[in-house]
């Protein structure tokens, strides 16, 4: 009896350590992974980026502000005429760089009577930071903004509106939790929870898999940010009276409307104060007109194929990288790549920012 006793305690003690080595593997692989998509610097592609003189009248003023970890935030306040009836506060989306790529809807908001505060979250373009760290890290860095536009007396004592696209979406509707004062709030493209961006892209790429994962990611972003890592747009949503449009296309990929608008949807459909805008093919971006943007991509085709190089061969990358830059400044018509918004959607925004900001 001893014996069979004995033999039994070490078989636990064996699967024991296997058991708590699995864990330990799978927690450094779901960490590592984690990192790997989020946890990166991103930096506006030069080429493409839009500035100030691009836009008529457009003026700006530029801010440095401090987030959570003491590090130094760019933000700039827009502006294009008098009478600004608020002021819309931009949260950019993920891995493009900073608010750049923003800059014709800040000068579109700022032609229809809001001054715009647009910023570079952590580890984006002018921003300090090696890498933003985690998608929670989007709606600190908006906390802070908020408030470094109500608090330092920079700014006129207006309503607060918000504005934000994709990881920019998710974060303007969680922080209503920290900021229910705020008066209108436009989400594009966004998503629920932090974790929903890394699970919607693992799926693709590692199926049923990724949600081994899963439980290690929240658990890591718990421990990185509190309570902002566990808090959603839908309980921002509870915690405030702001109105809300939500606008979602139900082809997107990158952010599947069942990780957002559906999940919205069905709770407050019937809420007066939610404005829904449902799209069946715009994809993931939908601001832009994209006529231009697919012939000037379709000419840009056709000269790859002219190219006398593998640019897809490691050994080229830099003289690719070079190449391309020089043809797009030969190329680009600036102005049909700055002033291609639709129009008629910003119409939508503004009508929507008009008639609860007061």
């Amino acid at each position: 009896m001893k014996k069979k006793s004995k033999k039994k305690k070490v078989l636990l003690t064996i699967l024991s350590i296997v058991a708590v080595l699995l864990i330990t593997g799978d927690w450094i692989l779901s960490v590592a992974v984690y990192n790997e998509n989020f946890n990166q610097r991103f930096e506006s592609y030069e080429p493409l980026m839009l500035y100030v003189d691009d836009f008529d009248g457009l003026q700006r003023t530029k801010y440095e502000f401090t987030s959570n970890k003491g590090q130094k935030l760019a933000g700039y306040l827009y502006s294009s005429g008098e009478n600004q009836r608020g002021i819309i506060v931009l949260a950019h989306g993920f891995g493009g760089g900073g608010h750049n790529s923003y800059m014709d809807c800040a000068d579109y908001f700022a032609r229809h009577g809001y001054y715009v505060f647009s910023y570079d979250a952590t580890g984006n373009d002018e921003s300090e930071g090696e890498g933003v760290g985690g998608l929670p890290q989007g709606v600190i860095d908006l906390d802070h903004a908020i408030t470094f536009v109500e608090e330092s007396g920079n700014f006129p004592s207006l309503p607060i509106a918000l504005f934000g696209h994709s990881w920019g979406g998710y974060s303007v509707c969680s922080v209503l939790t920290y900021h229910p004062e705020v008066k209108a709030v436009i989400a594009c493209s966004g998503f629920n929870a932090s974790s929903n961006l890394f699970e919607a892209g693992g799926e693709k790429q590692a199926g049923d898999g990724i949600y081994l994962m899963l439980p290690f990611v929240k658990l890591y972003e718990k421990m990185k940010y509190g309570g902002y890592a566990s808090n959603t747009a839908m309980d921002g949503f509870s915690k405030s009276d702001a109105a809300v449009m939500i606008v979602h296309s139900f082809d997107d990929e990158v952010v599947p409307t069942e990780y957002g608008y559906e999940i919205y949807y069905e709770k407050y459909r019937d809420d007066s104060r939610f404005r829904f805008i449902p799209f069946e093919n715009k994809g993931h971006n939908y601001f832009n007109d994209d006529s231009y943007r697919n012939s000037f991509n379709a000419d840009f085709d056709k000269w790859l194929e002219t190219l006398d190089y593998d640019y897809n061969n490691a050994e080229n990358r830099e003289r690719f990288s070079e190449d391309k830059a020089n043809y797009i400044y030969r190329n680009l018509d600036r102005a049909e790549w700055c002033h291609s918004l639709d129009t008629k959607l910003f119409e939508d925004f503004v009508g929507f920012y008009d008639e609860y900001i007061r």
